[in-house]
């Protein structure tokens, strides 16, 4: 009998990234409390990405829970309790109180290119250690999160055409080394998955969930918008946008720095400010109660400012 051919490359590829991470992805059981009906449980994945027990999940997978269980696909279990929750940035970091798996390795998201192979890995509908495979299909997206009155964008989120199901949330998204650079949070649409990256910003979200059990957050009291700079400030800035104020919050730290409707920022902490997302990788607990320099066009002239932002709190 003639041997048979070995896999194609892409086979391998995929089932070599299949092999080394779905026993490191467990399978969420969380309970939900409620009356009637809506009492019960829900589904979801994580990922143990420390030796000693940590995982990374999304926050609307464990909701308001403050415990579940995690599964692993060489059939054992153990009780997890939920470290801290995100919703603003939908991570949420969970301890297991028995052995887990060796931890998967974090990737960069920020090093990801469209086109680029990605393997998910989760369990969708309850059905554990499941895995699909797709491509980036686009960078850059925007994922609006909201907690209480508090609302964010979740910056750079990684599209995909991998498969996503319900339960797939808190799920691994990995490249062809088998290292997480996605955390899996929503389906879009058929064919239109999304993921959280893993990247600065996220670690500086996990450490604070892992270290306080919450991440603390600067806030302004302005709502802005892209807008073009004209001709005379492209040349002198290097760039064509800046941030329209829109609204400024009566009483909030920008209120209280003087900013006004219709100023254009260019710049904040010495840094360009071309989009919401700049102005939001500023605002961290680092950021809390200091000084920060902030430079406007208005009415024609350059306009430097101080605000002093305070912590945004949740209602």
């Amino acid at each position: 009998m003639a041997e048979q051919p070995p896999l194609d490359a892409y086979s391998q590829l995929v089932a070599g990234v299949a092999a080394k991470l779905t026993p490191k992805v467990a399978s969420l059981r969380v309970p939900r409390s409620g009356s009637g009906m809506r009492s019960g449980e829900s589904l979801g994945s994580a990922v143990v990405f420390t030796s000693d027990g940590f995982l990374l999940t999304n926050a609307h997978v464990v909701g308001g829970a403050q415990a579940g269980t995690a599964s692993f696909g060489d059939g054992s279990s153990a009780p997890f309790t939920v470290v801290g929750a995100d919703p603003l940035s939908d991570l949420a970091v969970l301890r297991a109180a028995g052995a887990t798996p060796p931890p998967a390795d974090l990737g960069e998201a920020d090093e990801l290119v469209v086109g680029q192979l990605v393997v998910a890995v989760g369990n969708p509908l309850g059905l554990a250690g499941s895995v699909t495979a797709g491509v980036v299909s686009a960078l850059g997206r925007s994922l609006p999160t909201r907690s209480g009155a508090a609302a964010r964008l979740i910056e750079d989120v990684i599209q995909t055409d991998a498969a996503l199901n319900p339960g797939n949330s808190g799920g691994a998204l990995a490249d062809s080394r088998a290292r997480v650079v996605g955390i899996n949070t929503a389906v879009a649409g058929v064919g239109l998955g999304l993921a959280v990256p893993v990247n600065a910003t996220s670690r500086r979200i996990i450490s604070s969930l892992m270290r306080d059990g919450k991440v603390r957050r600067a806030y302004l009291g302005l709502v802005s918008a892209p807008a073009p700079l004209s001709p005379q400030l492209r040349e002198r800035f290097g760039r064509s946008s800046g941030l329209r104020v829109v609204e400024v919050v009566p009483g909030g730290p920008a209120d209280r720095a003087g900013l006004r409707t219709g100023d254009l920022l260019l710049t904040a902490a010495g840094q360009p400010v071309e989009k919401a997302q700049d102005l939001q990788r500023l605002m961290f607990s680092e950021a809390i109660g200091r000084p920060l320099a902030i430079t406007v066009m208005r009415n024609g002239a350059l306009v430097d400012v101080i605000a002093q932002p305070s912590e945004l709190v949740a209602a």
